[in-house]
């Protein structure tokens, strides 16, 4: 009958030492091993992933996308990263005016987004307004196929703590995204987003309306007029 090890089992171990075995058999220094190898496999730091939390090579994370996927994938806040103002309808004063009336005026303008995304990189917080505009992208997709890609994508870029772009959610918010996790859709973020929504309403906002950024644009409107 094969042996215990051999079964890929790990021998009884006593409770004072994990790298004991109790009645000791002539070859415990191998056992003893084994042990002490077994035991730092579980007392180890995890290579845990940011999105299925296992080793598992099938992880999300490990995926190769095709080039077309990852094009598919590309957010609005992506896109907006590299907009030219230049092909955009002509800036006006009375626009960058009503930017000052509500945080909501700011953000539905195509421009008050570029130029709102400028200041919050001064304060490296650029990610709130990407991770809030990626969910209004992920609002609008019905392909059931892309909605749980995007998803997947952004929890990887926004959400997962390994990454560089993560937002600042409550345990509440991440708890809620979990939950959803398990059947993605297109609401799976949207207390998050309306959280995010609200920091930099309350706290980026007020500060863009009161920066020499937001002054010097409406200077230089104001000289143009003037010309």
């Amino acid at each position: 009958m094969a042996s215990e090890l051999e079964m890929g089992k790990c021998p009884p171990q006593n409770a004072g030492n994990a790298t004991q075995v109790q009645n000791t058999p002539p070859n415990t220094h191998i056992l003893g091993s084994v042990n002490t190898q077994t035991v730092g496999l579980f007392n180890s730091p995890s290579n845990a992933c940011c999105f299925c939390w296992c080793c598992c090579c099938s992880c999300s994370c490990l995926t190769v996308r095709s080039a077309k996927e990852e094009k598919n994938l590309t957010t609005i806040s992506e896109n907006e990263e590299d907009v030219d103002t230049n092909q955009m309808p002509q800036l006006t004063l009375e626009e960058v005016h009503t930017w000052g009336e509500s945080f909501e005026r700011l953000i539905k303008s195509a421009q008050g987004r570029v130029h709102f995304r400028q200041f919050l990189k001064t304060e490296f917080s650029e990610e709130n307004l990407m991770f809030w505009l990626a969910c209004e992208d992920l609002n609008k997709e019905t392909n059931k196929t892309m909605v749980e890609q995007t998803v997947k994508q952004i929890y990887e870029d926004y959400v997962s703590v390994l990454s560089p772009k993560e937002v600042s959610l409550d345990s509440h918010a991440r708890e809620v995204i979990n939950r959803n996790m398990l059947e993605p859709s297109s609401c799976t973020f949207d207390e998050a987003q309306q959280q995010i929504y609200k920091l930099m309403q309350r706290d980026s906002y007020p500060r863009y309306m009161n920066s020499s950024m937001y002054a010097d644009l409406i200077q230089s409107l104001e000289q143009v007029n003037e010309s």
